[in-house]
């Protein structure tokens, strides 16, 4: 498969898992919340729960649209904020589960983050090495 049409494949799974975590954390914050982390939220973490769940509907549809033309500078620039997330993510998630509460989907979560950021590692590394390799001609 070439990379272009990775780099689409990876964007439109990322956008369909954020739209769904996006809407799901405006409409159920608090289900979601306790279903990921074991915990309740308080007042000010269903706001910050709803914020985020905007943020990652928005990257969820910039996501959805970027897949269309994914070697574009707009494409490349969506595909590098959602790796930027899924790190975070996976590293928040993953030392989140050092703490020896409840079980829950938190290593779940962070090995799925983990895997869409190592697809997106590769796909802009190999897009760079042939873009390269095509300068160098």
């Amino acid at each position: 498969m070439n990379t272009t049409n990775w780099l689409s494949r990876l964007l439109a799974i990322g956008a369909i898992l954020e739209i769904g975590a996006g809407l799901g954390l405006l409409v159920a914050p608090l289900p979601l919340a306790s279903l990921l982390l074991g915990a309740s939220l308080s007042d000010a973490g269903l706001v910050v729960a709803r914020i985020a769940g905007g943020a990652l509907l928005g990257l969820g549809i910039a996501c959805w649209f970027a897949r269309s033309t994914p070697d574009d500078r707009v494409g490349l620039g969506v595909a590098g904020a959602l790796l930027a997330y899924n790190v975070v993510a996976c590293v928040t998630l993953a030392l989140a589960q050092l703490d020896p509460g409840s079980r829950t989907l938190r290593l779940s979560a962070a090995v799925l983050h983990g895997l869409l950021a190592a697809g997106l590692v590769v796909a802009l590394l190999l897009r760079d090495g042939r873009r390269g390799a095509h300068l160098n001609r």
